[in-house]
């Protein structure tokens, strides 16, 4: 059973979470994985939560972050900024500001929909011990369709993806989304994309 640990400590404040984040810093190589990695972990939270941009401007405000996302079209420009998605436009260079702080929002709103998070995936253990499709529980089901559906709608290698890479792929990011949501998230999340963008 995955478990998340509980921290008695006092909860860091947005200022001290932002510190831990400049730690390390990645090369500019980097950056370009990080903004496709960042982009799904948005989409994951998108397709169980519901969650839209309106929610994620709304993380940015409580995060005293507005100065880095100030509105729809500075969070698009971000968004759009992943290497996979489809069309011209949007910006292609996300700094490391931009990163640290849809790091910080990812978390925050994984945080917000942790009961979510928590029964999806209490859900895909049951079905694995059972050795059942996943999709046949209705609120895997409803997740794996929507993450799919988005991932086919927004990224340039629709078509070369088959259904059950992408099924994969958002179960992985499903079981991720635990840690992110648990106290300290925002490093795990940070020190995730950094080892994989490597």
């Amino acid at each position: 059973m995955l478990k998340v640990m509980h921290s008695s400590a006092q909860l860091p404040t947005p200022t001290s979470r932002w510190e831990e984040l400049t730690k390390i810093q990645p090369n500019p190589a980097q950056l370009d994985n990080i903004k496709a990695q960042l982009d799904l972990v948005l989409l994951a939270l998108e397709a169980l939560a519901g969650i839209g941009s309106e929610a994620m401007l709304q993380a940015a405000a409580q995060l005293n972050l507005e100065s880095k996302i100030p509105d729809r079209v500075a969070l698009w420009r971000l968004r759009q900024s992943n290497p996979l998605r489809k069309g011209e436009g949007g910006r292609k260079k996300l700094d490391v500001e931009e990163a640290r702080s849809l790091v910080l929002i990812s978390c925050y709103l994984a945080k917000q929909h942790q009961e979510v998070i928590r029964r999806a995936v209490a859900l895909l253990e049951q079905v694995t011990q059972n050795n059942e499709a996943p999709y046949k529980a209705a609120l895997l089901g409803d997740y794996i369709d929507a993450f799919s559906n988005t991932y086919q709608e927004r990224m340039e290698e629709d078509e070369n993806v088959s259904t059950d890479v992408l099924t994969q792929l958002a179960l992985k990011l499903l079981i991720d989304l635990l840690f992110y949501s648990s106290p300290g998230g925002h490093r795990r999340l940070w020190l995730a994309l950094l080892d994989r963008s490597k």
